[in-house]
């Protein structure tokens, strides 16, 4: 998944910070060859994300089989009503799923753009300011993440309880609040674009843009993500990438304005307990 901006010190950040998040592992030897994730609910008769991997030379020896029953399970005995997981865009992941009784369901699209192209940032409409994260507290944040999350028509976004959003989102230490953006109005955060780095590879990642419901149709996701994306190419880095729902319109406006070029596709997959 190189669209993924992912370095080894966020990998152990989320596996120290997060307090519901269940990581099974398969070995051989010492190698570690597959991993599966469960989130698990907050209440029972929730949905549950889940995660299955297996590297691709140790695939076809039911690695993955095994841990998605593990995880089947374990989310069963949380009193999970339904499995959430992102399907890569091939016929082995597709049909993995499938036979497991998931069904495919809404589509994810992937794509990058160069920073040297994007273009300036629309005007600040009166009375509003653009700021970096560091001008807000983190509940200031997280209040515009709750208002904003549930409409991703992909169900993937979501608000965590706050003091997990200050542990893993907040605290995350890929996190660039320097080109992290929002819109103000006084102390209330409209809208926001939130930017995580691999200074490696100097790619950028839109972890979230969103825009309270209140405050929609004025161009403010367009605004935030143009001044995070400005930022990031002053910065020195070359390249963003991001995900979307497929037929999330008003985003992949936004996302086409700024010169995004789709590059790959995932599907989110769902099933009942």
């Amino acid at each position: 998944m190189p669209h993924l901006v992912m370095s080894a010190r966020a990998v152990e950040a989320g596996l120290r910070n997060n307090p519901n998040r269940v990581v099974l592992v398969a070995t051989s030897g010492s190698e570690i060859v597959g991993y599966g994730n469960i989130y698990l609910p907050d209440a029972p008769g929730a949905r549950v994300r889940i995660t299955v991997l297996v590297t691709p030379e140790h695939r076809g020896a039911g690695i993955g089989s095994a841990l998605a029953e593990r995880i089947t399970t374990r989310s069963a005995e949380t009193g999970a009503a339904s499995l959430l997981v992102v399907v890569s865009d091939d016929d082995q992941s597709r049909d993995f799923a499938v036979r497991r009784g998931f069904v495919l369901g809404r589509e994810l699209s992937h794509a990058s753009a160069d920073l040297s192209a994007v273009p300036d940032a629309p005007p600040v409409p009166n009375g509003l300011r653009v700021a970096d994260f560091d001008a807000v507290t983190p509940r200031a944040l997280w209040d515009a993440l709750a208002a904003s999350a549930h409409d991703d028509p992909s169900g993937l976004s979501e608000a965590p309880p706050y003091d997990e959003f200050l542990a893993v989102d907040w605290n995350h230490p890929e996190l660039r609040r320097d080109l992290s953006i929002v819109v103000l109005d006084g102390d209330t955060v409209l809208a926001f674009a939130t930017t995580t780095v691999d200074p490696e590879r100097k790619v950028i990642w839109s972890a979230s843009t969103g825009t309270i419901p209140a405050a929609r149709g004025r161009g403010l996701a367009k605004l935030v993500k143009a001044v995070a994306l400005g930022r990031a190419r002053d910065a020195g880095l070359i390249t963003a990438v991001t995900g979307n729902d497929a037929d999330n319109q008003p985003m992949l406006a936004v996302n086409k304005w700024l010169g995004y070029q789709r590059g790959g596709s995932a599907w989110t997959a769902e099933k009942v307990l």
